[in-house]
């Protein structure tokens, strides 16, 4: 037994299979025959499937005569809705071996979510996290998942975290179980030259935001000693955490505005493809806290903005740009708790700036720059909404409990309005 005020001595990591690389994802259906399968569903959305590499993906499989069937009707910033369309989907034609996610977060958590309801009962709001959902976890081990990523940014291929738009409750929510975590990633640079500009900027802030908040995230030493069984996935800053965060800043740091600037430098796609990864072993484990969890309600709370770049027929704020757009003022009310580690992420991305006469905005300044160098919007005015509008979004971000928890100092009601207010206009 533990008392009730003995702190944490155990910090936990755990990671996909990673074959990383060009060519990589000509070599999928020989790893799917490792695993047994012998049915397999490619699961992507229907502009990554006009690029052609789904289809190819699965032709490959299928040529070490495994069957493969391709479902491209995932939704870009997937919905409760979307999600049960998939799983319905793939219920209605299993039973199926292993799954092939190829796309960006999208197709990847949509695949998640197809996995866990094909091997486990219920409905897809049984295993939302509480409060939106019921948060129950899988009674049943998930079959092999593959995940292909086509975008540099959100790291679902290293992760155990399902995230969507629950669409009458206007919130984004995820589903979060190490079981959920893919069994394999092939990062394959190749895939992601396709990227808009736009889209390579949006994903590219959520390597960002991921790395820059896993290091600055709660030490796992400050965290109550958990018994066994209560452990979670993210357990706050560890060394190792931070070793992979560090890598991610400095490849960001020159391929980020190298990427959006020019879509055919490979090597800034490679480099951009590894930051993605390393950000995602990273904060996969740490954890992420203030700027993504204001950024689920930035994305379900959508008014009428429409980001050149991705899908027109609807409105939508992509996950990556929602997280920036409050980074620099949370990263501001975070400094206090560890200022050290802010400054260490300013520097990585931004070693010859010129130091801010308050240290405090350093990480602020960096941050800000590099938006407006890649085209990220002014903040979160600059995707419609107003100061009117901060406290429904306040609401959105206290249901994220599960990510506010490792924020390094804890943000109450009054807090997060600020950051929000702040957050309207930042240039």
């Amino acid at each position: 037994m533990t008392s009730a005020n003995e702190r944490e001595t155990v910090f936990t990591y755990g990671a996909p299979a990673l074959k990383y690389g060009a060519g990589s994802s000509d070599e999928i259906g020989y790893d799917l025959t490792q695993y047994g399968a012998k049915r397999v569903l490619v699961i992507t959305d229907p502009g990554v499937a006009a690029t052609g590499w789904p289809q190819r993906i699965a032709d490959g499989i299928a040529g070490y005569g495994l069957e493969v069937e391709v479902f491209d009707q995932v939704h870009v910033e997937p919905t409760d809705i979307s999600m049960r369309k998939a799983v319905d989907f793939a219920r209605g034609t299993g039973p199926w071996d292993a799954f092939v996610a190829v796309g960006g977060g999208s197709s990847i958590d949509t695949a998640k979510a197809a996995n866990l309801l094909t091997s486990n009962d219920g409905d897809l709001m049984d295993y939302v996290n509480k409060p939106v959902g019921g948060g129950r976890a899988p009674a049943a081990p998930l079959k092999p998942l593959v995940a292909v990523p086509t975008t540099t940014g959100t790291g679902a291929e290293s992760t155990t975290v399902c995230v969507l738009d629950v669409l009458a409750l206007r919130v984004k929510s995820g589903i979060s179980h190490l079981r959920l975590r893919p069994t394999l990633a092939v990062v394959d640079p190749r895939l992601t030259v396709s990227q808009p500009p736009e889209v390579t900027a949006a994903a590219g802030m959520d390597i960002l935001c991921h790395a820059a908040e896993s290091y600055t995230a709660k030490p796992y030493t400050e965290f109550d000693r958990k018994r066994p069984e209560e452990r979670v996935p993210y357990c706050g800053s560890n060394p190792l955490a931070d070793m992979f965060a560090e890598q991610a800043l400095r490849l960001l740091s020159w391929a980020l505005p190298a990427a959006v600037r020019d879509g055919s430098d490979m090597k800034a796609r490679q480099d951009m493809a590894l930051a993605a990864t390393f950000a995602g072993l990273g904060f996969g484990n740490a954890g992420v806290h203030i700027p993504h969890a204001n950024a689920y309600p930035i994305a379900g709370q959508v008014k009428d903005f429409r980001p050149s770049g991705y899908p027109a027929d609807e409105a939508m704020v992509p996950h990556g740009m929602a997280v920036s757009l409050t980074a620099p003022a949370a990263f501001r009310f975070t400094y206090d708790a560890a200022p050290e580690r802010h400054i260490r992420v300013a520097r990585l991305l931004a070693p010859d700036l010129e130091w801010p006469g308050d240290r405090s905005e350093y990480l602020p300044a960096v941050l800000i720059n590099l938006m407006r160098e890649i085209g990220i919007p002014n903040g979160i005015g600059g995707v419609g909404y107003t100061e009117s509008d901060v406290d429904e979004l306040v609401e959105g971000t206290l249901k994220q409990q599960r990510l506010l928890a490792t924020a390094p100092r804890s943000p109450g009601r009054d807090d997060l309005a600020a950051i929000l207010r702040d957050s309207v206009v930042l240039w």
